[in-house]
């Protein structure tokens, strides 16, 4: 698809959910239109293999799983990120802000009983920024945990002020610096992911699911990021997977308006003289099953 195409279907599918005037968390989960499970699915697939559809779907639809025979780790992480998932709905509810409070609690949400022994015996916890340095992506980046807060103090009080235009831009920015922070000794894909969707759900864009088979170009858009602070390819792989998130639903919509237009089209194209007898004909049909209260023959129900 090039370019020009995606930025036109891009534009046509946040038009459709600015349409939509979604306010509240109920809103929210109702245009997710069955994307809440895929959402969760392939936030944490992309970087754990273990994780399954049909266990998200589960857990998502019933709070639990029946014959599961994976390892603990990962239950955990299926579990933690659909609360983290129903955290998102009730922050957009309240129109809370996205502050530092909100990102280690999302924090913490998504990886209670995942940090490994080694990781609680150096004193790293969910909830709480790193307390060593963790190399991460091919060029070594991240900050120094003495550095952490500092950084992420500064990226939320650059997002904290933008337009509704700008959402898609400051998006990409927030998800690319935190990474390029990586303020957690784990879960900072999780966590920047759902951060990066709050961003621009609060500010009237449609959330976007990183589906996990298309991994390898959303590494390098990151990667492209932290070498040369170029943020444009990340930007065009969102509006891409944003494509990608809601062509069904955008498809179904197509089809029911051109279903409407055609019936429309259809009715206007009647001769009046037809649409005349055709409305007395039902009428007459309706009122012939069904006698009057003045009907000489009504008799009072018993």
């Amino acid at each position: 698809m090039m370019q020009s195409d995606i930025q036109r279907q891009y534009n046509m599918i946040l038009q459709f959910w600015q349409s939509k005037d979604v306010h509240t968390a109920a809103d929210l989960d109702l245009e997710m239109n069955g994307n809440g499970a895929k959402f969760i699915y392939h936030n944490g697939k992309i970087e754990n293999e273990k994780i399954t559809y049909h266990d998200t779907r589960e857990i998502y639809d019933h709070g639990g799983v029946t014959s599961y025979t994976g390892d603990v780790r990962t239950l955990f992480e299926i579990q933690n990120l659909c609360a983290g998932y129903q955290r998102f709905l009730t922050a957009f509810a309240n129109n809370e802000p996205l502050d530092e409070a909100l990102v280690l609690e999302l924090h913490s949400i998504l990886t209670q009983g995942t940090y490994d022994m080694h990781r609680y015996e150096i004193g790293e916890r969910p909830g709480s920024y790193k307390k060593h340095d963790y190399v991460t992506g091919v060029d070594e980046v991240g900050a120094l945990p003495e550095d952490v807060q500092e950084e992420m103090s500064e990226l939320l009080a650059e997002i904290s002020d933008i337009t509704d235009e700008q959402a898609l831009t400051a998006a990409a920015y927030l998800h690319a610096k935190l990474e390029n922070i990586h303020p957690f000794a784990d879960g900072n894909g999780r966590v920047g992911r759902l951060l990066m969707n709050y961003l621009l759900v609060t500010h009237h864009h449609p959330p976007i699911i990183i589906f996990e088979e298309d991994r390898k170009a959303y590494y390098n858009a990151l990667e492209t990021y932290d070498r040369s602070l170029d943020l444009e390819p990340l930007k065009q792989f969102l509006r891409m997977q944003t494509c990608k998130t809601w062509q069904q639903r955008m498809e179904r919509q197509q089809l029911s308006s051109h279903g409407a237009q055609k019936a429309e089209t259809d009715l206007s194209r009647q001769p009046m003289a037809d649409r005349f007898a055709a409305a007395k004909a039902q009428a007459e049909q309706h009122n012939s099953g069904h006698s009057t209260p003045d009907h000489p023959n009504h008799e009072p129900e018993r």
